[in-house]
C-alpha cells in the first residue's frame, strides 16, 4: 500500500508529533519534580552492609545543628531485619571527637531512629552496632559529610 503524503497529511503529522513531545516532556518533568522536592532538606543517605546485614541510614538535614538518624534494617535477601537493639556511634574524622553511643528507638519491625542534639560540619563517622540475638551482634560503619 502507498501512501500520499500530501502537504495537509504532513502538516497533521507534524502536528501530531509537537503534541507527543509536549505530553512527553511534561510526563518527564512531573516525575523529575518530586525527586528534586525530596532533596530540598539536604538530607544525607547511605547504604551500609555486612554479610549478615544491611542498612538504609538517612541523617536530616544533612547540615549542622540537630539532626534525626533513620536506620531500615534488612536481610542480605533485602526483607525486613528484626534486630534486639541498634545504638549508633558519632566521631568527627578531623578531630576525632567522639559522641557517646546512642541506643536507637525502635519505630517498627526493621525500622529504628536516633536523635542527635547538635553535629557540626565536617566529616563523621557513624557506626552502627545491630544486636541480630543474644549472641549476634553486627557493628557496620560509614563516612558522613553534615555540610
Amino acid at each position: 500500500m502507498n501512501t500520499i503524503w500530501t502537504p495537509m497529511t504532513l502538516r497533521h503529522l507534524i502536528k501530531n508529533l509537537a503534541l507527543g513531545v509536549i505530553a512527553a516532556a511534561a510526563l518527564v518533568s512531573a516525575a523529575v519534580a518530586p525527586t528534586a522536592a525530596a532533596t530540598d532538606d539536604e538530607s544525607f543517605f547511605t547504604h551500609l552492609h555486612t554479610e549478615k546485614a544491611m542498612a538504609n541510614v538517612t541523617v536530616s538535614p544533612g547540615r549542622a545543628g540537630p539532626v534525626e538518624i533513620t536506620i531500615q534494617l534488612e536481610t542480605t535477601d533485602e526483607t525486613p531485619l528484626s534486630a534486639k537493639a541498634v545504638s549508633v556511634t558519632l566521631s568527627d574524622v578531623q578531630t576525632g571527637r567522639k559522641l557517646q553511643p546512642i541506643a536507637a528507638v525502635r519505630d517498627g519491625e526493621a525500622d529504628w531512629h536516633v536523635k542527635v542534639a547538635q553535629l557540626t560540619p565536617g566529616r563523621w563517622m557513624l557506626g552502627l552496632g545491630i544486636s541480630i540475638s543474644e549472641a549476634d551482634r553486627v557493628s557496620v560503619e560509614s563516612p558522613i559529610l553534615i555540610k
